[in-house]
């Protein structure tokens, strides 16, 4: 396994310090990605389940942002076991505060009914470029790109339509892109499914900002948009390994008060909709962004 995938693992098996309380790292970046808090909560509530049940869904919210250099502390309430159902309720606390709060249910598996959407007619991974390479050059010319790419180097991850956060022109609201781990994983579904979780978040955000141009930055390198999660929800539909390719097609049906709505949902190869992530962000026009928007209003 590649240095940065088996980094990622490593910050998602949190430690155990007391019953229902487990410690997590961060990743030295100056930043505390929200992913990563999401994957670490969903993974101490899995150390508390009953083995036979699965996770269907999760709804959290990001209140606060976090300290990278001080571990984040993940407090498991078990507020229900039942014969067919466990709920879960986790808290991330730092410097005494609560980061952020996960509902999460689990349910003994079942046969029932059955359907889905079919998948997006897309390109196969294959005959895409993959992100890592397009940040790789475009950090030539701009550094700031560079703290984008770790990540890149422990997930393929394959966009079909190229969109970067320098692009200046308009695109519609979605954007697909296929992702994996880069190397094998231990068949323990708590990887994959915090894993998932993980990814769910890579270029969650952006999407909701595809059709009003220039999205993060201004020809001066002067961010435009303060932009944060504010909370995510997913709903795990039919088994996965986040090892193997799966398309995560993504669009952003909304966007208003300074807050973009995006959903998507993952596809496996065999074309089954695996599971389904909805997230609202905040996109709040700063700097020049702001002064367009402003003037604009004042004319209409």
């Amino acid at each position: 396994m590649n240095k940065v995938l088996q980094e990622i693992i490593d910050l998602l098996d949190v430690e155990p310090i007391e019953e229902n309380l487990f410690r997590g790292q961060n990743h030295n970046t100056e930043h505390v990605f929200g992913g990563q808090v999401l994957a670490q909560a969903l993974a101490s509530a899995f150390r508390t389940v009953n083995p036979e049940h699965s996770l269907h869904s999760l709804h959290s919210y990001f209140l606060r942002a976090g300290d990278w250099t001080r571990p984040i502390l993940y407090e498991v309430d078990r507020i229900r076991d039942g014969r067919s159902f466990s709920t879960r309720r986790v808290a991330a606390i730092q410097n005494g505060r609560t980061l952020f709060t996960l509902a999460c249910s689990w349910q003994k598996v079942e046969e029932g009914l059955d359907h889905s959407l079919p998948m997006p007619d897309v390109p196969p991974p294959e005959s895409l470029r993959g992100d890592l390479e397009t940040y790789t050059e475009l950090a030539q010319s701009k550094p700031e790109m560079a703290r984008f790419m770790f990540r890149f180097e422990a997930i393929d991850s394959r966009a079909v339509e190229r969109i970067t956060m320098m692009d200046r022109g308009e695109h519609p609201p979605f954007k697909h892109t296929w992702l994996k781990s880069r190397d094998p994983l231990p068949d323990n579904p708590e990887v994959h499914l915090a894993l998932l979780a993980y990814m769910s978040d890579l270029d969650f955000m952006s999407t909701s900002m595809l059709p009003h141009g220039p999205m993060t930055v201004d020809e001066k390198g002067e961010r435009t948009i303060r932009g944060a999660s504010l909370d995510h929800a997913i709903w795990f539909h039919r088994p996965f390994r986040a090892d193997e390719w799966l398309l995560f097609a993504k669009a952003s049906p909304n966007a208003g008060g300074a807050r973009g709505f995006v959903r998507g949902h993952f596809f496996n190869r065999a074309g089954e909709m695996v599971a389904t992530a909805a997230q609202e962000c905040l996109i709040r026009p700063v700097g020049s962004n702001r002064q367009a928007i402003e003037a604009a209003q004042k004319i209409s």
